[in-house]
């Protein structure tokens, strides 16, 4: 199913604000999940070509991630994420991996390659981890997630390094199925916020690898 995104990138407003603003939306929306710290390992090519379709606004492009929930340095029931786009529309392929060790990303990079079935050897490049609230419409069309606390860790020689870096924005992200596009004016009028582009991805990379981009 084919699903759109609308992001919205909140630098100047504490959490509570936002979390304030979604509670009197008036389309009611509520917590459908408990909030969790979310955990990502990005992969790409040695010269970063899915980074740079992102930036360049490739309208077809695809993103390869491993996602797991709680401790980050402890990768328990990890998935891999095949992230696929077209213009705004993306949707995701995902498959079941086992548990591994941070320090074991050279075999994990092996194993990534191998699943994405991809010409050119990925690696691991950015880690990233940040906290998730989760909110949904009473129809269940509608899905609000807010992230925040978000910090980035760098690799060197198949190690991320401890030292994290921290990304002190706030992201709102307003999703649902392409068939519900008829539907989301009534929805993203009362988003206070201004919509704008946002990758995790793309902004670690410029944090954590300067040097590259």
């Amino acid at each position: 199913m084919m699903r759109y995104e609308r992001k919205y990138r909140i630098t100047d407003l504490q959490l509570a604000h936002i979390i304030q603003a979604v509670k009197y939306h008036p389309t009611s929306f509520r917590k459908i999940y408990p909030d969790r710290k979310i955990n990502n390992i990005y992969f790409d090519t040695l010269g970063l070509q899915t980074y740079r379709d992102n930036v360049m606004g490739i309208a077809e492009r695809q993103k390869f991630r491993i996602r797991w929930y709680g401790d980050t340095r402890s990768v328990m029931q990890p998935k891999l994420e095949i992230k696929k786009r077209l213009n705004e529309l993306g949707t995701k392929e995902i498959f079941n991996l086992e548990s591994f060790d941070l320090n074991a990303l050279e075999r994990m990079s092996d194993e990534i390659t191998r699943l994405t079935k991809t010409n050119t050897h990925l690696q691991p490049i950015l880690l990233n981890a940040y906290q998730r609230s989760y909110w949904g419409s009473p129809d269940g069309k509608f899905r609000i997630t807010i992230d925040h606390d978000m910090c980035f860790h760098s690799k060197m020689n198949m190690r991320f390094r401890s030292f994290q870096i921290w990304d002190e924005a706030i992201i709102l992200e307003l999703k649902y199925d392409q068939v519900d596009e008829k539907h989301v004016d009534r929805i993203a009028q009362f988003i206070p916020f201004r919509r704008t582009k946002n990758s995790k991805y793309v902004n670690g990379v410029a944090l954590t690898h300067p040097e590259l981009v």
